[in-house]
């Protein structure tokens, strides 16, 4: 894309958004306080954590579908999976509903839970371990084995510090803050609120800045021929995407983005399979008064092969959020 295209720190790119704003005298007044877009879009990946802290004693539902077609629109496998969240000895564990329809036995899925709490308290830890923040304090939590989540003990505290599953698979694109990359596009309206509209041109959104590559594992030799390979791939796949958010200002909050992969023309083996189209949106919602977390997640993916085309599709949604209700248990001497 040109140099021209991009907002960068300015006065210029501060009357631009000005310019765009006008009219609207909230989102007026908040972004001509920014210097440039760049300084509003650093608030905005750094603040997108904020809100699944800001109400600790809630539980959710979720429901997955997974629907995969073959040449002529032939379904040849689908899936559909129900669970609850709620929180349980401080953190969100996921609690399998049914699957398929069929509902899940009681001891498979408090087995399901008690493993989904040490993997959830060993990924903290080892964040802690790495210097994470320290855990907020102060919230009412599910009592263990809650068979619903929505009893509380009024003593429990939330201790989970690394975002719940539930909200890094919402931000499945691991954005970093990527200097002069940002264009403003205008403003328009999603679900009646005035939000901003920025297009991202990634730099580092494939990038690997972890030492020993994902998860620990030693990578490739500094300057051998698989490390060069890795990092022209990762180049490739930034110059070819395309992610578009919608922000609303005031929170520095992102409401909904889409991701695009406009051409996959430089991946090698294309004489076997041609990826299509590859392209995914997440959706936030309100909720509770102030509080944005996800409401969906919609991805497809089309590909070619010599036998015809294949897509696949893959949906996510959270719903039915509640605050739980806080109990406190009195025992009574003598009583039976």
């Amino acid at each position: 894309m040109p140099g021209s295209s991009w907002l960068r720190a300015s006065s210029a790119g501060a009357g631009l958004i000005a310019l765009m704003t006008a009219g609207t005298p909230a989102l007026s007044t908040l972004v001509t306080a920014q210097s440039d877009l760049d300084a509003f879009m650093q608030q905005v990946v750094a603040r997108r954590d904020d809100n699944w802290k800001k109400l600790q004693q809630y539980v959710l539902d979720e429901r997955q579908e997974f629907d995969l077609r073959g040449p002529g629109n032939v379904r040849m496998w689908g899936e559909q999976r129900e669970y609850t969240w709620f929180i349980r000895e401080g953190f969100f564990v996921q609690s399998p509903v049914r699957f398929n329809g069929v509902t899940i036995g009681e001891d498979e899925r408090r087995k399901a839970e008690d493993e989904y709490l040490r993997r959830a308290q060993r990924r903290d830890q080892r964040a802690l371990n790495a210097g994470s923040e320290a855990a907020p304090t102060g919230s009412a939590t599910p009592e263990s084995g809650s068979s619903d989540g929505n009893a509380l003990s009024a003593d429990a505290l939330i201790r989970q510090t690394r975002q719940p599953e539930f909200i890094s698979s919402a931000y499945f694109l691991r954005f970093k803050f990527d200097e002069g990359t940002y264009a403003l596009v205008g403003r328009e309206q999603v679900e009646g609120r005035d939000v901003l509209r920025v297009e991202y041109y990634p730099t580092k959104l494939f990038s690997n800045d972890r030492p020993g590559g994902r998860r620990g594992r030693r990578g490739p030799e500094p300057g051998s021929k698989e490390a060069r390979q890795q990092t022209e791939m990762r180049r490739l796949l930034n110059k070819v995407a395309l992610i578009t958010l919608w922000i609303e200002p005031a929170s520095h909050q992102i409401v909904k983005y889409t991701f695009d992969n406009v051409d996959f023309g430089f991946l090698p083996g294309q004489w076997l399979v041609k990826v299509n189209t590859a392209k995914a949106t997440m959706t936030m919602g309100q909720p509770f008064p102030d509080v944005w977390l996800p409401r969906g997640i919609d991805a497809n993916v089309g590909l070619t092969l010599a036998n015809g085309e294949f897509t696949f599709r893959a949906t996510v949604s959270y719903h039915d959020y509640r605050e739980a209700t806080v109990t406190t248990k009195v025992g009574i001497p003598g009583k039976r």
